[in-house]
């Protein structure tokens, strides 16, 4: 499912022009980033949360060059799944 699928659903469902829509869907998007950008978490009860992710220095290698470099300590985006959205997964989806 992509972005415009989500904004054709939502304005199917909700009978609202798909130009609104798509404004509160880019919104929320940007909303959810500017926070996690400044260093906040984003916790919607009952879905899941966008969190923050601290990765430590390691050491990687260049394959190409045979060479060993040091890859710094860094942050990432993540997305962690509340456990009633888990659980409705694991209930409602076949195992392929």
């Amino acid at each position: 499912m992509t972005k415009a699928d989500i904004v054709a659903k939502i304005s199917e469902k909700l009978g609202i022009e798909k130009g609104d829509v798509q404004a509160t869907v880019e919104t929320f998007m940007s909303e959810v980033k500017a926070s996690l950008e400044g260093g906040d978490n984003v916790y919607l009860r009952g879905f899941g949360s966008f969190i923050i992710k601290k990765r430590a220095e390691k050491t990687g290698r260049n394959i190409s060059k045979n060479t060993t470099i040091k890859i710094p300590a860094h942050n990432i985006p993540a997305f962690k799944p509340a456990k009633v959205f888990v659980e409705s997964i694991k209930a409602n989806v076949e195992v392929k």
